[in-house]
């Protein structure tokens, strides 16, 4: 069962303004109001084209951290908008971590919308993560759930299975452990969102994509944690438009979408166990899981 985690610092609207005050004078007094109270962070929006971030659990400040370090630019010249920091907040007295200001994006959730839409998102999809995914300098985020081997997953995504959280668990099993198996991405680590499931993308009001936004798991590694949104975003005509707007970037490997699968089996499970106080991620989970059952084409 998901338990939501306490935050271990309250954040309202007072605090926000006197670190706007403090920091940003310039917006302190634009409207404020919270919108989201995550895991991992408090958001606020900030007038008509801002909102403010701040890390709610002490494990998501170095999150902070590595959006400030790194997002900018990284994000500066991809063909997609992102949330990358606009004003890194440092530590006060105020407010001990560090925090955010980002764009606010007013489109869509592209959670909240029917899959059969979403192939519109395929081309710009595809586009922003042909830009996005290059090779990483070796001091790049580590982070110990993306990115890394499926095999470093197995523990996990077995207990899942074995929870009764996730339907038709046995046909997932022999799924996941087939790509657990598969040999392992043979090029250099590349930059990774980490998290490209339907919550984290915008849509614009033509159907197109707006943005790409919560950049949290930042990470560098195996693209195919990100090619996972194959089965997380799109339907069957969808994934077929993603796959071929995607071009030959990834054909060296031949087996990186059978990983891909892989990862999105694992985000899925993940869904499905810890989201139950969560409808609209469970939905996203549950959609994902039936895409994965459900696909007519051998991807390893």
């Amino acid at each position: 069962m998901a338990n939501h985690p306490a935050a271990e610092i309250q954040v309202d609207t007072d605090l926000v303004r006197r670190l706007l005050r403090e920091q940003q004078p310039a917006l302190a007094d634009e409207p404020l109001q919270l919108v989201a109270n995550g895991w991992d962070n408090y958001i606020f929006r900030l007038g008509t084209v801002h909102a403010v971030r701040l890390p709610r659990r002490r494990v998501a400040v170095q999150l902070a951290a590595n959006e400030q370090q790194w997002l900018p630019g990284l994000t500066a010249d991809l063909p997609v908008a992102t949330s990358a920091p606009v004003f890194a907040g440092r530590p006060s007295e105020v407010f001990p971590w560090p925090w955010n200001i980002t764009r606010w994006f007013a489109g869509s959730e592209v959670s909240l919308q029917p899959r059969d839409r979403n192939v519109e998102l395929a081309a710009p999809l595809a586009g922003f993560l042909n830009a996005f995914h290059r090779p990483a300098p070796p001091d790049y985020p580590r982070n110990p759930v993306r990115g890394v081997p499926l095999s470093v997953r197995d523990n996990a995504v077995q207990e899942r299975l074995a929870s009764g959280m996730v339907p038709h668990a046995a046909r997932v099993r022999e799924l996941w452990e087939a790509a657990a198996v598969l040999p392992p991405w043979p090029g250099p680590d590349l930059w990774l969102h980490g998290d490209l499931h339907p919550a984290n993308l915008v849509g614009s009001p033509d159907g197109g994509l707006q943005a790409v936004i919560d950049f949290g798991d930042l990470t560098a590694g195996d693209p195919a944690t990100d090619l996972a949104a194959a089965w997380l975003v799109f339907d069957q005509y969808g994934r077929s438009a993603f796959r071929s707007a995607l071009g030959p970037q990834y054909d060296a490997d031949p087996y990186v979408w059978g990983r891909a699968r892989g990862w999105a089996v694992c985000m899925a499970s993940a869904l499905l166990a810890h989201s139950d106080d969560h409808p609209g991620m469970y939905l996203v989970g549950s959609e994902t899981l039936m895409e994965i059952l459900t696909d007519v084409q051998d991807w390893v």
